[in-house]
């Protein structure tokens, strides 16, 4: 009887152990993902000091808008843009990897969510660059870039030379960044920015009957490419609002500042951001 009533102790007890390893288990699990990030948020610290000097200069020649930015701007653009380089892959394909890659490419995501709170486009662990124009799937015609739920997927040739003439309205690095941001908060809603969430349904508000206008032929400041589908517009309308912000502001105001809402930037004031956010 002793035996038994020992017996059945050790079972309890080894019970509430197994509990107890499966509870801490669950919440290791959970605070994985926080606690990477502030590792990688520590290295930040260290690799800005020894960086920012280099990817400032880099900035600078390269991407017109951290160019435009006051002091303050630039050290939370490059905070930003280390620790997004820092937590995501890049993988090259036909293409031999050089520094300023994943640095330009990187900028052009800080870029679009910068007046944002959560800017990481989390969701998105691999960014794949490609030499040029690329087959995908059973398309007939080449991609600049893509996204998908694998990642995002950018021609390095566009992308350089598209952000070399930065007056066009025509920017793969952004287009695509700008699917990746939707992708982020309405398919897969990891990583979602509340504001931009609950906002977007009043810029598109705004923009619905400017898009089906349109697709009836109606033209404006908006490459004619918006016309194809409501995701294509709305990504069409990000290439324009940085690249062409002044024609786009005196074309479609209506249209401009309900993007600079949705956003949280106007790019045309220095300082960038409307309502300031905790900082990266």
């Amino acid at each position: 009887m002793r035996e038994k009533m020992l017996f059945f102790q050790l079972m309890s007890n080894g019970a509430v152990n197994m509990i107890g390893l499966i509870l801490f288990g669950l919440a290791v699990a959970r605070l994985t993902p926080y606690m990477w990030v502030w590792v990688k948020k520590k290295k930040i610290v260290r690799v800005y000091e020894e960086k920012h000097r280099d990817f400032e200069t880099l900035l600078c020649r390269h991407n017109p808008y951290f160019k435009s930015l006051a002091r303050a701007g630039r050290e939370r653009f490059l905070r930003r843009l280390l620790l997004f380089i820092e937590l995501k892959k890049f993988e090259y394909i036909d293409l031999e990897p050089e520094e300023i890659m994943p640095v330009l490419v990187s900028a052009a995501a800080v870029q679009l969510t910068f007046g944002l709170e959560n800017f990481l486009l989390d969701y998105f662990h691999t960014i794949y660059l490609l030499k040029d124009k690329y087959r995908y799937g059973v398309y007939n015609m080449p991609f600049e870039g893509h996204v998908s739920e694998e990642g995002i997927y950018l021609s390095w040739n566009h992308f350089i030379r598209e952000y070399t003439d930065y007056s066009d309205g025509q920017n793969v690095g952004l287009h695509e960044m700008a699917h990746a941001l939707t992708y982020v908060n309405f398919t897969v809603q990891r990583g979602r920015d509340n504001a931009f969430y609950h906002h977007f349904n009043d810029f598109s508000l705004v923009a619905r009957p400017i898009f089906e206008r349109m697709q009836t032929g109606e033209a404006n400041v908006l490459d004619s490419y918006a016309a194809t589908n409501y995701q294509e517009f709305w990504a069409v309308c990000i290439e324009t609002f940085f690249e062409r912000s002044n024609s786009f502001r005196r074309q479609l105001p209506e249209l401009y500042f309900a993007l600079c809402s949705l956003l949280n930037q106007d790019p045309l004031t220095p300082e960038k951001i409307l309502i300031s956010e905790p900082q990266a």
